[in-house]
């Protein structure tokens, strides 16, 4: 499975070429051909059919389907279309239990057996906050993340499930919006993947987009899903542990393979143990990603 950076995954509608080719020329670290909310049920097969021609021949890294929900007509196609032309990943949307994944995990293993596709090559990225039933699901899918490479947090449709506005006038959450948000965290951190925002919903609000930023790096997602080109350089520098972070983590790394029996060590006057490393770990892989 090819290691995929996912600060800045964008959007892209699977039925229009021209948003496709300029997302893949952007500088987004992953792009996801979307054959679910932005295409229209018309249009679904015709988006599948130009997703699948596509695929073969792009050389970007970080190529992502977002295939259409379990349950639907289009759920098999989709993936039925897609694998022999191997992308990076398949977005999962309304992955609603741990029996979703499990179901996926063995549909793309008998597809790729099928297409001459490495197994287990595909990784999964599920949005698995879209339905109040699937944000309680949470902790159960983290027996089923086999594929599962991070855990996309979704506000919009999870509201919608509730009947209110993902945001607050001045753009914090509800208190159930809050909640699943953390509990993302809480289940990605558990199975040692990364966590991803939820879109910010006005490409034209750069000031709105800086605040969900800073809260998002602050309380630990990796990156934040985009739907257009211009929020992808806020969204990767806010993503981009800076050069003093950098040095912090290398330097503590540094003291414990100068002391491996060590427990505990000071650095600039201040303790440091082995939490300090796990987090210090964590930095560096983000820049080598």
């Amino acid at each position: 499975m090819t290691p995929l950076r996912l600060r800045s995954p964008l959007f892209a509608p699977g039925d229009s070429a021209r948003k496709a080719e300029k997302a893949m020329a952007s500088a987004a670290d992953a792009v996801i051909l979307d054959l679910e909310d932005s295409v229209a049920m018309g249009s679904k097969d015709a988006a599948r059919a130009m997703v699948a021609a596509l695929l073969p021949g792009l050389s970007r890294p970080g190529v992502i389907v977002r295939i259409n929900p379990p349950g639907t007509p289009w759920y098999l196609a989709d993936l039925a279309a897609i694998v022999r032309a191997k992308p990076a990943a398949v977005m999962l949307p309304k992955c609603g239990s741990a029996d979703d994944l499990a179901a996926l995990d063995h549909h793309l293993e008998a597809l790729e057996a099928a297409a001459g596709v490495d197994i287990g090559s595909i990784a999964v990225l599920p949005i698995a906050t879209e339905t109040t039933a699937s944000v309680l699901a949470l902790p159960s899918m983290l027996a089923q993340t086999r594929r599962v490479v991070a855990m996309c947090f979704g506000a919009e449709d999870l509201s919608a499930d509730l009947g209110i506005s993902p945001r607050h006038a001045g753009g914090s959450y509800p208190a159930a919006i809050a909640q699943a948000r953390a509990m993302v965290l809480l289940a990605a951190s558990a199975a040692g993947i990364d966590a991803i925002d939820t879109p910010f919903p006005d490409p034209k609000d750069p000031q709105g987009l800086a605040l969900e930023l800073a809260a998002a790096a602050a309380d630990g997602f990796a990156g934040k899903l985009c739907i257009h080109p211009d929020q992808i350089e806020a969204v990767n520098a806010a993503f981009t542990p800076s050069t003093g972070r950098i040095e912090w983590a290398r330097a503590v790394q540094a003291g414990f393979a100068a002391n491996p029996a060590a427990g505990v060590f000071t650095l600039d006057g201040k303790m440091i143990d082995r939490p300090h490393l796990r987090l210090a770990e964590r930095i560096l892989a983000s820049v080598r990603e």
